[in-house]
């Protein structure tokens, strides 16, 4: 699974660790996150993100 960065503060979000403080266990895929999902970082929308190469 690919890792996305946030394109306003840098959090990355790693699918192998998911974001579990907001109910997203480790192994879930940043495609598998609701279109509401906001940077557990910043707050800013899931569309700020673009996946690592």
């Amino acid at each position: 699974m690919e890792k996305w960065e946030c394109t306003a503060c840098g959090y990355i979000y790693d699918p192998a660790v998911g974001d579990p403080d907001n109910g997203f266990p480790p192994g879930t895929s940043f495609e598998a996150l609701p279109d509401d999902w906001v940077c557990p970082q910043c707050g800013v929308a899931k569309d700020l993100f673009q996946k690592l190469a």
